[in-house]
């Protein structure tokens, strides 16, 4: 079942915006991806769009099989049925998805890894030289749609993201999806911690990730402010570490005393 649909008529005969959110987090409604999610389409739809939040640790979507049939037998089409023909519409029918997945080793989790992989059938085999003598894909669909990337992981600093950006980069550079924007938020377990003394920090967060849902759907960009506000730290690196080694030892202490 999809989860949290938005849907507004359109007015006037004026077509909302669509945006599709794809949440590749394990813990589902539970995680802290979601909340980015939830943030980022809420501004979205105080700017006029219509939004769909899709849990994919809900949906039955199978392995790749690599066998090309959605480039030879079906065109367009894969030939495994389950829950990925489905989403497969609603992506190309959306101006935009939004891709949104913790960090796992670097990159992102085994079922967005499935998910992307299954997207395959948006793109036609044959290649082409582009301008920087690189081969790519020539494109299958004509309006495809724009691309947003929401992440989160443990780290305080941001380069736990490197090869996690590398992913949407070459999905960007081999035409099938524009990239339009990026959020990434390294200590991202805060969103979830209860403390008082971290209130006011994280509703501010939130609110920058409101803001820049409205800026995609108004701009189909984040503004450099916004961006720059997005990208700085909730606390200090050392505060960071020292309350997460604070609540590791507390936690393997916690199991300790069970056995004991």
């Amino acid at each position: 079942m999809c989860r949290a649909t938005h849907r507004r008529e359109d007015v006037e005969g004026i077509k909302k915006m669509k945006i599709t959110a794809i949440n590749g987090s394990p813990r589902g409604l539970n995680s802290t991806t979601n909340i980015m999610i939830e943030e980022f389409l809420s501004g979205a739809r105080e700017a006029g769009a219509q939004t769909e939040n899709i849990i994919l640790c809900e949906k039955k979507i199978q392995d790749c099989l690599g066998c090309f049939s959605c480039w030879s037998k079906t065109p367009g089409k894969c030939v495994i049925k389950d829950d990925m023909a489905e989403l497969f519409e609603m992506i190309m029918s959306s101006d935009i998805t939004v891709f949104a997945s913790p960090v796992y080793v670097g990159g992102v989790t085994g079922i967005m890894k499935n998910f992307i992989d299954r997207l395959l059938p948006a793109t036609d085999p044959h290649l082409k030289m582009d301008r920087d003598g690189i081969a790519r894909h020539v494109n299958q669909h004509e309006n495809h749609p724009g691309m947003v990337v929401i992440s989160n992981c443990g780290f305080p600093d941001p380069d736990c993201f490197k090869y996690f950006r590398s992913i949407f980069s070459f999905i960007d550079s081999q035409g099938g999806l524009k990239l339009l924007a990026e959020i990434y938020l390294s200590e991202g377990p805060l969103l979830q911690v209860n403390d008082q003394g971290l209130s006011t920090i994280i509703q501010i967060y939130r609110s920058l990730l409101r803001k820049a849902g409205g800026e995609v759907v108004k701009n189909q960009a984040i503004s450099t402010k916004t961006q720059i506000e997005l990208e700085k730290p909730l606390i200090p690196y050392d505060l960071y570490i020292e309350m997460g080694n604070k609540y590791w030892n507390e936690k393997k202490q916690a199991k300790t005393n069970e056995h004991a």
